[in-house]
């Protein structure tokens, strides 16, 4: 079977996407639609899990998600955050997103090289400070491991939730391979599409917890990234795709 066209579980990319280019020289339909969304929690949520956001001296970003929905709701309870806080942010990506909310050059503003276990030496550099860790509902185990390893006094404050997205206008029939990044995504498959049956579709999936939850969900994994062949998930699918064109 030939793989003629693929939907990725992601919002649409820019122009300069390495999807586009395969999708060129593979002669391949990719569409895209995000199976899941993210949603805030409100100040009254927040309150209920006893967090006083005046309390902390240090915050520590995971994503740019995070930052938007910390900033959202010290604005909601009509906190302004103080110039002497401390941000441990895991990537300079993230870092350098911060300059939406704040003035950047005033700030003690300190990241990673990538992985979250960066930050360790980061920790060990600023132990004193109280942190918080504005999180989605379900939060990495890795992270927490990190964090319980680290000489800090830290707490988890939920701040926004992954949901599933309604994709009942489309038909994932249609498609030789879908293309999922995280649990959650699977689980909006399922949720979605009670009665999917895999058959001859692809699946390919990007990292070891989104695997273990497509074998759960009963799927075969076709295509899994990344490893130290294929690093990326693009390069993972055209190595697939001209196994199965040949």
């Amino acid at each position: 079977m030939k793989i003629k066209s693929i939907l990725v579980s992601q919002p649409a990319p820019n122009e300069s996407s390495p999807y586009l280019e395969m999708a060129k020289k593979e002669k391949i339909k990719i569409d895209f639609r995000p199976f899941i969304h993210v949603e805030g929690v409100d100040a009254k949520e927040l309150r209920a899990q006893k967090i006083d956001l005046a309390q902390y001296t240090g915050i520590i970003f995971t994503s740019k998600n995070a930052v938007d929905h910390y900033f959202r709701l010290a604005e909601e309870m009509r906190f302004t955050v103080p110039d002497s806080m401390r941000y441990i942010c895991q990537s300079e990506a993230i870092a350098n997103y911060l300059q939406k909310h704040i003035v950047y050059r005033k700030r003690k503003i300190s990241f990673g090289e990538k992985t979250f276990a960066d930050l360790l030496p980061l920790f060990k550099k600023f132990p004193s400070e109280k942190y918080l860790l504005p999180a989605a509902d379900v939060l990495s185990p890795d992270v927490v491991k990190v964090l319980d390893s680290a000489p800090i006094d830290w707490t988890r404050a939920t701040m926004y939730r992954t949901v599933c997205s309604d994709l009942t206008d489309i038909s994932v029939k249609e498609y030789d391979m879908l293309v999922f990044f995280s649990p959650q995504g699977i689980r909006s498959l399922g949720k979605n599409f009670e009665n999917f049956e895999q058959k001859d579709t692809k699946i390919a999936v990007f990292g070891t917890t989104t695997e273990q939850a497509a074998k759960e969900a009963g799927l075969r994994v076709d295509v899994m990234a990344p490893s130290k062949e294929t690093p990326s998930m693009t390069m993972a699918i055209e190595k697939y795709i001209r196994q199965m064109n040949k």
